[in-house]
């Protein structure tokens, strides 16, 4: 369990910059360089999420429950999942979805984050999973009072393209279908669908 709450405060905290001290990241990005700055930023991001998948593989080897979720709750989890992937593309691909959403990646971490707490109940899964969610939170109350004290929140908005929402819905679609009928099961060892 250890490393994986030490994969959660390496990554979720390298993560929080912006959250935790509004301005940081521009500073040290001057002082460093981009380029330097956005290396340490991924470098301590991968270390984090190494140690997260480590930890909560270990920690499934020996599961502390915590609660056990009614089996209807799955089907609640698989239809919160939908929209998640359509999400993520979206969070990329400027068009109407991404402006609606206004920060498409934290919506779909919230999304993906409370969909695994309603269908898991060890203290591994909440320690994960509420995690990200408690930080998808804060961050996006941090991305409006950034925005509201005129500071930088993000990339430069591009102009949206007509097909931008369909290749959203699309790809997401496609994600979802090989991720819940395939790629789960074989990178996690569950099988979404049975």
């Amino acid at each position: 369990m250890l490393w994986l709450v030490a994969g959660l405060v390496l990554f979720l905290g390298v993560h929080s910059v912006s959250i935790v001290a509004p301005g940081a990241r521009d500073r040290w990005a001057a002082r460093l360089g981009e380029n330097p700055w956005k290396g340490i930023y991924s470098l301590v991001s991968l270390a984090g999420l190494v140690l997260i998948v480590v930890g909560y593989s270990a920690a499934r080897q020996a599961p502390v429950v915590l609660y056990t979720p009614p089996t209807a709750l799955r089907h609640v989890s698989a239809l919160l999942m939908l929209p998640v992937f359509i999400l993520l593309i979206a969070a990329y691909v400027p068009g109407r979805i991404q402006r609606a959403a206004k920060h498409p990646m934290l919506v779909a971490v919230k999304l993906w984050a409370l969909a695994h707490l309603l269908a898991n109940g060890t203290l591994a899964d909440v320690l994960l999973f509420g995690g990200f969610l408690a930080w998808a939170v804060a961050d996006r109350i941090s991305v409006k009072r950034r925005a509201a004290a005129g500071m930088r929140v993000g990339p430069p908005a591009r102009t949206p393209g007509p097909d931008r929402d369909l290749l959203a819905v699309i790809g997401g679609l496609v994600i979802y279908g090989v991720f819940a009928g395939w790629a789960h099961g074989a990178l996690f060892g569950v099988r979404p669908f049975g």
